[in-house]
């Protein structure tokens, strides 16, 4: 599973998106993925309203030409609770404490980027960073511990979502 982001710290846009899909379909191997799942950080905004515009524009620019793959989109409240959750994992990375914030409901953890972001201190929080801090998790622990984690896996495997 190739995991993208998007390039130089952009936003992700409909236009960085479409980008992101057009370029898969020219990997090495030349065979485009059976589906795309977009995960979607709403930082609080309603995960609908999010992924409304999105999947519909989307669809309209990607047309009938996109093939037999699906796209699903997955948006999540604030994606950054989900790395409370397997807080011996952050806190490795991050090399210290993880402060009062408590871990054992890390869905109801009040602005975790905020929080995440204060712990960083030095480093400046990006997409690369957080994929960084994500490939250090663990699933399995995030998803005893998360129940809002479900939703995405459930759009990894089946494409629900």
């Amino acid at each position: 599973m190739a995991v993208r982001i998007p390039p130089r710290n952009r936003s992700l846009t409909i236009a960085v998106v479409h980008s992101l899909i057009q370029s898969s379909l020219y990997d090495i191997d030349g065979s485009p993925p059976d589906k795309y799942v977009i995960l979607v950080d709403a930082d609080g905004n309603s995960p609908d309203a999010v992924l409304g515009p999105l999947r519909t524009e989307l669809s309209n620019r990607l047309g009938s030409g996109f093939g037999s793959s699906v796209l699903y989109a997955y948006a999540q409240w604030h994606l950054e609770a989900w790395y409370f959750a397997d807080a011996t994992s952050l806190r490795d990375y991050i090399g210290r404490a993880l402060g009062s914030i408590d871990t054992s409901h890390p869905d109801e953890i009040q602005n975790p980027k905020l929080h995440l972001k204060h712990l960083l201190s030095d480093e400046f929080y990006t997409a690369q960073v957080s994929e960084e801090i994500a490939k250090g998790l663990d699933a399995r622990t995030i998803a005893q511990r998360s129940p809002s984690f479900d939703g995405f896996l459930e759009a990894i495997k089946n494409g629900a979502g």
